[in-house]
């Protein structure tokens, strides 16, 4: 599946205002209306989308499939910036790998490192690592999220404190402009709190589309990261925050 750079934000547009109309998009991207039409018509054959007079609409009721698509978005950035962060990690070491599709790329690229500890609330990440010896995978106890096979709830927390690792490698599903990472779910954001707590060296993926997003609940702040690796920093404020705050900045240039 292929989404142009302008069918991503159409996407991420329609998930966070939950409809998306055409004049509105034509005047946003300065493009005419029968190319946005034709936009959401490939986005609805695809079933990203579904059409509304007018318009089109995040589809609901389907939250495995929108999982599936968030893959698809910045898929590229996201599969150097996990390449990136694997490079981070060296071998014999432990980690908690948290929920989210840009930790998943990193798990795939830590594949040719030798023994790793690795923690994790996240049950693609475990079932990729599982079936290679060389790793220990301990996986957290608690409720299974049916969107995205994530763990979470006090039962995940719990377990998460029992452990001191080496490295944490975390996500957020927005990062606002003052530093603060921010989540949808609070169970989710209290097991990443427990993982930024137990871990000596914290590592934060994501990709430069999550400046462009908003979510409700603080996972952390900037400050509390050791390293932040992105495919391109695009605010300043953030870069600043990181140079104030002695946080390694990497930005991995997908062209």
């Amino acid at each position: 599946m292929y989404l142009s750079p302008r069918h991503e934000k159409i996407l991420e547009i329609a998930k966070t205002e939950e409809r998306v109309l055409v004049d509105g998009l034509a005047a946003r991207f300065k493009v005419t209306p029968q190319t946005i039409r034709k936009d959401l018509n490939d986005l609805c054959e695809q079933r990203l989308l579904t059409r509304i007079h007018g318009g089109a609409e995040f589809p609901s009721g389907i939250a495995n499939f929108e999982y599936e698509d968030r893959r698809q978005i910045a898929a590229l950035e996201k599969t150097v910036i996990g390449k990136a962060a694997a490079a981070l990690i060296p071998n014999e070491s432990s980690l908690f790998i948290n929920i989210g599709t840009t930790t998943e790329a990193v798990s795939e690229a830590l594949l040719d490192h030798e023994g790793l500890m690795a923690i994790t609330n996240n049950i693609n990440v475990a079932n990729r690592l599982r079936v290679y010896p060389k790793f220990e995978v301990v996986m957290a106890g608690g409720v299974v999220r049916s969107t995205d096979g994530g763990i979470v709830g006090e039962t995940a927390v719990d377990f998460i404190r029992q452990f001191k690792v080496d490295h944490a490698v975390i996500g957020s599903s927005a990062i606002d402009n003052d530093g603060a990472l921010l989540d949808f779910d609070i169970r989710e954001v209290k097991v990443a709190q427990a993982i930024v707590e137990n871990a000596r060296n914290v590592i934060l993926v994501a990709d430069s589309t999550k400046f462009e997003r908003t979510a409700p609940v603080r996972i952390a702040h900037l400050s509390q990261v050791n390293t932040f690796v992105t495919d391109i920093c695009v605010s300043e404020n953030i870069r600043k925050l990181c140079e104030e705050n002695d946080v390694r900045l990497i930005e991995v240039g997908v062209q």
